[in-house]
């Protein structure tokens, strides 16, 4: 990586991490592992009579155990001071343990991490109804950045599953869309370019399972889904390069769908989540253009 590309890419992280962890309205659980929790975030719309539409955000760190939802608290507070309520899943990332090679720890659980994101948006409606009374269900749409945009759009495949995946259901989810964050949405090509230094080769349990669970968790093979989807991805991404985006919707038209594909120019990874840059207001507009 260029140093001018490394500096720039750090600058943005810090900004986006630097702003303080925003604690919900209310937690819930949707099983009893530690992890199975939703962060409930009450809609900042002053008449409580106006319903709003229901955000689910998945957080990214590339399904790995140090990255947990706390660090995308600040853009759900942003959304719901945008007037959205707001659902943030905290779901099973990966041991914390080295990875093969000492790269650090390993990126996801399988099945586990699965699990958990089928588990919390099946679990999801019944929970909002009750934590988030003014959330409009039929207005919902889902989110996520980097690996968390590979569970959206995982999320919103699930009725396109092979027929003995566990987590195939008999229809579409019940979405009005999905706003993909800079996601790893083609693990073909993410392996390719050694995206967050093989992640979803090790969230697939490693080389020896990699071509056999493929079919089962990578999004660009679960096409088309029928559900409107938009990816919005930073040109300078040095994290989640543009090619993996690109990718995905190239394959998506090859499947006869057309899925939109924002590119922001001078905009790298971290700045999509991150209240203070620009580039999270345009994530806001795509959300409530599905939304609304």
């Amino acid at each position: 990586m260029p140093d001018d590309a490394a500096a720039r890419d750090a600058a943005e992280e810090a900004s986006a991490f630097s702003h303080p962890p925003v604690d919900p309205d209310v937690t819930a659980t949707y099983g009893d592992h530690p992890d199975q929790v939703i962060d409930f975030y009450t809609p900042h719309e002053p008449d409580p009579e106006v319903p709003a539409p229901l955000v689910i955000v998945l957080h990214g760190g590339a399904w790995r155990a140090p990255y947990d939802r706390r660090h995308i608290t600040p853009f759900a507070d942003f959304l719901a001071r945008r007037g959205f309520a707001v659902a943030n899943v905290e779901y099973r990332r990966g041991a914390a343990i080295p990875a093969q090679g000492g790269e650090g720890p390993v990126a996801g659980r399988w099945p586990d991490t699965f699990d958990d994101i089928a588990a919390a948006l099946d679990a999801l409606p019944a929970l909002a109804r009750e934590h988030l009374p003014r959330a409009d269900l039929r207005r919902t749409v889902i989110t996520g950045h980097s690996a968390g945009g590979h569970l959206a759009l995982w999320a919103a495949a699930r009725h396109v599953l092979p027929a003995d995946a566990p987590w195939r259901t008999d229809r579409p989810a019940p979405l009005r869309g999905v706003v993909a964050l800079a996601p790893i949405a083609d693990f073909t090509v993410a392996e390719k370019l050694n995206v967050c230094s093989g992640a979803s080769r090790q969230l697939l349990g490693g080389e020896s399972r990699f071509a056999e669970r493929q079919p089962y968790a990578d999004p660009a093979s679960l096409l088309p889904t029928g559900i409107a989807t938009t990816l919005v991805q930073g040109r300078t991404d040095v994290i989640v390069p543009e090619a993996v985006a690109e990718s995905y919707a190239e394959a998506a038209a090859r499947a006869g769908e057309v899925v939109g594909l924002t590119l922001l120019e001078d905009v790298g990874h971290f700045p999509l989540i991150d209240p203070a840059a620009d580039a999270c207001a345009v994530v806001a507009e795509e959300i409530a253009q599905l939304a609304w």
